[in-house]
Parts: C-alpha cells; structure tokens; sequence
C-alpha cells in the first residue's frame, strides 16, 4: 500500500476538498500537476497535517514542514492520535476548534499552544483547519495548514 505522503488520490482529497471550502489553491498554482503531490510534502513552506474521523482521531498525514516542527518522523506522526499535539490544559479549546469546523467546514486564523514530541511549548499561528470531504460528500477527517509557528 502506497503511503499517503505519495498517494496522488489523498493529495486530490487534501487539493479538492480545500479548494471547495475555501476558494483558493492549496498548492501555488505554477507547480505542475504531476510535482503537486511531492511538493507538498517535501518543499511546502507550511505545515499540513490531516487526522482520520476516528472517534480519538489519528494523524494520518504530516508532510516534511509540521514533521520536523512537532519532531515526529513519518512513522511517529501517522500513529500520533491528533489531541496529544496539544497539551492537556489546551485540548478543550482545540476540540471546541475542531466542532466549530464539523459544523462551518472550515476556520481560518486559528492560533493555540501546541507541544512537540519532547514536550517543548510553540504557537501555531494564522492556521487553517477544514473539512477533508470528497467529491461524493463523504467525510475523510480533517486538515489543516499551519502557516507560521513561534516559540515559547
């Protein structure tokens, strides 16, 4: 099974369904198609991350950018349940974030604590969090593209 770091159809899911919701690329539009998919994995100036719809969602994608930004290799963040990248204080806001989104589709300009696999504090800033919803109407999880990050 092809990773989803590589696969051209998780790609079109994160491309469309942002796209959609938002009325704007989520790749520059001067990449060519065929590079879009290691492009945003590999060189994207940002953080994307996308959680499954389990009932204790799990990573199931990170590209290169939020890897190294939560310190967790591919293997790492794609068993990481998404509530434990913020710490326990935090996770109330950060699910009433998440909710907000199930019933909007989609939140711009989200910043909150979030903690690395060390444990070292860092605010996301400017995020973007929607809905990961296919052509058909069914619901993939969610994503969400993290712009800019500082320490704390």
């Amino acid at each position: 099974m092809m990773p989803l770091h590589s696969d051209p159809a998780f790609f079109q899911l994160l491309a469309d369904s942002h796209a959609r919701l938002l009325g704007r690329p989520l790749v520059p539009q001067d990449i060519p198609s065929e590079d879009a998919v290691e492009w945003l994995y590999e060189h994207a100036p940002f953080a994307v991350l996308a959680h499954n719809t389990a009932a204790d969602p799990v990573f199931m994608y990170g590209n290169k950018m939020a890897q190294r930004r939560f310190g967790y290799d591919w293997e790492e963040i794609t068993r990481l349940p998404s509530r434990l990248s913020a710490e326990a204080p935090n996770r109330e806001e950060r699910q009433q974030f998440l909710e907000r989104v199930q019933r909007l589709g989609y939140e711009s300009g989200y910043k909150g604590v979030r903690i690395t696999k060390t444990g070292e504090r860092f605010m996301i800033e400017e995020a973007t969090l929607w809905q990961l919803i296919d052509a058909d109407g069914k619901l993939h999880g969610q994503a969400v593209v993290i712009p800019r990050t500082r320490d704390m």
